[in-house]
């Protein structure tokens, strides 16, 4: 039963690998000279998806989250491998996802080598693999005082989705409608993330919720940032919402917008905008790397603006 499950859905033909699925091992060969960055990231049904969410979207999305970390690295996608559990298996359930992921992959050039399958609780687990050169990896310990902080595409839109999902914003259904994708179908920013090597002083993706992910970057750099609200880039529609604490709370510490927060000196802007237009991505510069430790949010007059806290805890009730 699993080697037929795994023969049926997840066995391709993979020229970029040695040998692909099929064996104790898969076999790679990086590319010569280059540095392989890994990551590992597992979505569990009840805790990071719904029972009710479409299978083909849950394939988009675990390899997107997935390829998000290398994008923040600034790695090339080489590899991936997938660890499912399953309640039962469900051809049909089973088709549509593998459908999901493999054209996700396919848009990337990523390919499965490799896994595991097994009866239990709906949990999805995969580790990509990506090839990057020799000390151009965008890490999260170089922000520097006096960089700008950037953020790609619009954050916000997968929080106010969900808050809307679980009833906790009221939105009306034309504009829930316009969020709802941000949450179901994210854009990795592998691309710009690529882009931006030798650009960029540190570099994250926006997973657990902008503040949240900001302040790993200050932790390890050991530098503080100051940010305007007004400058966070959003959909138009957000600011019909922001009167609202939730939503406020969205656009600051929402998860899964999967965007690129970056740091670069002042006076690579127009490098920046340079790699942004190349790699297709609006970018915008939303506030600047301070030396004093701390992370600030001020308001269009210049006033501090509060925030209960910074992002999503994975072990929050």
């Amino acid at each position: 039963m699993e080697f037929d499950l795994i023969a049926r859905h997840f066995t391709r033909a993979t020229p970029g690998a040695v040998l692909g699925v099929g064996d104790d091992c898969a076999l790679l060969a990086p590319t010569p000279e280059m540095q392989l960055a890994v990551s590992t990231d597992m979505l569990l049904e009840g805790r990071h998806f719904s029972p009710q969410d479409s299978p083909a979207g849950l394939g988009h999305k675990s390899l997107a989250v997935n390829l998000s970390d290398l994008a923040a690295m600034g790695a090339t996608p080489r590899w991936a491998t997938l660890a499912i559990a399953l309640p039962e298996a469900n051809d049909a359930w089973l088709t549509a996802f593998a459908r999901g992921f493999f054209r996700m992959a396919d848009q990337h050039g990523i390919e499965l080598v490799g896994g595991d399958t097994t009866r239990g609780a709906l949990t999805l687990s995969i580790t990509v693999i990506g090839e990057v050169p020799p000390g151009q990896a965008l890490r999260r310990d170089g922000a520097q005082a006096g960089d700008d902080v950037w953020v790609s595409g619009v954050i916000g839109s997968a929080a106010l989705a969900l808050a809307y999902r679980q009833g906790r914003l009221f939105m009306e259904q034309i504009d829930a409608a316009k969020v709802l994708p941000a949450l179901y179908l994210p854009t990795p920013q592998v691309a710009l993330g690529i882009a931006l090597r030798g650009i960029a002083t540190s570099a994250i993706d926006i997973s657990d919720g902008l503040l949240g992910d900001l302040w790993h970057i200050l932790e390890r750099s050991r530098v503080g940032a100051s940010l305007e609200f007004a400058a966070l880039p959003t959909l138009p529609l957000v600011k019909n919402y922001l009167h609202e604490a939730v939503a406020r709370d969205c656009v600051l510490a929402g998860g899964d917008d999967y965007e690129l927060c970056f740091t670069a000196p002042a006076d690579r802007r127009d490098a920046v905008a340079a790699a942004a237009q190349s790699a297709g991505v609006a970018v915008t510069r939303v506030g600047r790397i301070t030396d004093e430790p701390g992370l600030a949010v001020t308001d269009a007059d210049g006033r501090p603006l509060p925030f209960d806290h910074i992002g999503y805890d994975h072990f929050a009730a």
